[in-house]
């Protein structure tokens, strides 16, 4: 039987939390942020509502 892949977890760095504050304000979507910042959208979710920041892709 295969060995499970363990969860390689990173730290998120100064740059990618701009990163993803200034696409969360153009509105850019969680898929686009995560794809950008090579991140899962779960991991950019929990990070931006850490960080009290909205994802919405709203007006």
């Amino acid at each position: 039987m295969p060995k499970a892949k363990k969860a390689v977890r990173r730290e998120w760095t100064k740059d990618e939390v701009r990163q993803m504050k200034a696409m969360a304000k153009a509105k850019a979507g969680v898929s686009k942020i995560a794809k950008s910042l090579k991140r899962t959208p779960a991991a950019t979710m929990v990070m931006a509502s850490k960080l009290g920041v909205s994802l919405s892709m709203r007006a």
